[in-house]
């Protein structure tokens, strides 16, 4: 991920150069795999699964072959697909000059743009200590710029006592968002508890992908010495000792079982899950998106990213997007 461009227009027109105009030709207008638009007209019917929505079951069938069967319905070709950003204290952070934000703002911008290029509509919700703004459904240029714009504008100054709840915005979201969408929760997911009860229910009315933010020295303290850390949600200042083994192991554990337990609870939410570092290439990211949803749409299983389609642990990120 290369550095931050300094105003939204200057990063849409990178972007547009670096990574959607590539994506456009590598995807070759395979959009219907990738995005998938809500439909009325039934197109088949098949053998219930575990993912699928219980509205869908066509009782009249279930009751003749003695097994339940769902209608299919052929989708239609818009869609809409809404954000749901966090943008709280601990967004803004990264150990280079790349901010979680900063990815978040590339992938917002890449996918929005590209929606918006072929007709469809998008729209967000945007939350710092709280669900703060809203945007309605739109599909110009000037539209994604000013999503953008809002992005960088939102404060997120640190809150005493005050934790991000993402339950709150995937909450709000539920009952914003009234048309089956395509939803991107895009938040590093540290948040306080009861946000994947509320990530679960939204998937099973809406196609959701949890877009999951992150920083490698969120995983591994470098051995700097003494030194002053800052808790971004609510401005709480401790003083460390990184060149502590003990410290630095102790770290590490808390860390392990953290991303243990996220990854349990995003499987377990029925929303595909796409992984963004902020050393991670956007177009590689992507393409493994991309890849996802061709397999998803052949097997019609849910989950997140088999480990393959995923960037491996500690591999060098490609370079030039």
């Amino acid at each position: 991920m290369a550095a931050p461009v300094t105003t939204s227009d200057a990063l849409l027109r990178k972007l547009e150069w670096t990574v959607i105009r590539r994506l456009d030709g590598l995807l070759q207008g395979d959009y219907r795999t990738m995005f998938r638009g809500g439909g009325i007209d039934l197109a088949d019917l098949r053998e219930y699964q575990l993912h699928d929505d219980v509205r869908h079951i066509d009782w009249n069938v279930t009751a003749r072959l003695q097994q339940p069967y769902v209608r299919q319905f052929t989708e239609d070709r818009d869609l809409t697909a809404w954000f749901l950003l966090d943008l709280s204290g601990s967004v803004d952070f990264g150990s280079t000059d790349v901010t979680k934000l900063a990815v978040s703002s590339a992938f917002v911008a890449t996918l929005a743009r590209v929606l918006t290029r072929h007709g469809n509509r998008v729209g967000a919700l945007l939350y710092g200590h709280k669900v703060d703004a809203m945007l309605p459904p739109g599909n110009s240029r000037l539209h994604v710029l000013n999503l953008l714009t809002q992005m960088r504008t939102r404060k997120r100054t640190p809150a005493p006592g005050q934790t991000t709840s993402l339950a709150d915005l995937i909450k709000t979201a539920a009952t914003t968002i009234r048309r089956r969408s395509l939803v991107f929760v895009v938040s590093d997911f540290i948040s306080a508890p009861g946000w994947s009860e509320a990530l679960a229910r939204l998937a099973q009315r809406h196609e959701v992908v949890a877009v999951r933010l992150f920083d490698p020295l969120e995983m591994a303290l470098p051995e700097i010495g003494l030194v002053t850390v800052e808790d971004a949600e609510t401005g709480e200042q401790l003083f460390i000792d990184s060149a502590d083994p003990a410290f630095r192991e102790r770290y590490h554990a808390i860390a392990e079982a953290r991303e243990a337990d996220l990854r349990d609870a995003l499987a377990h939410s029925g929303a595909d899950t796409l992984e963004l570092a902020t050393d991670d290439d956007l177009l590689d990211a992507l393409l493994r998106f991309a890849d996802l949803r061709r397999q998803r749409a052949r097997l019609k299983t849910p989950g997140r990213f088999p480990a393959h389609l995923r960037r491996p642990q500690g591999a060098a990120p490609a370079q030039g997007a």
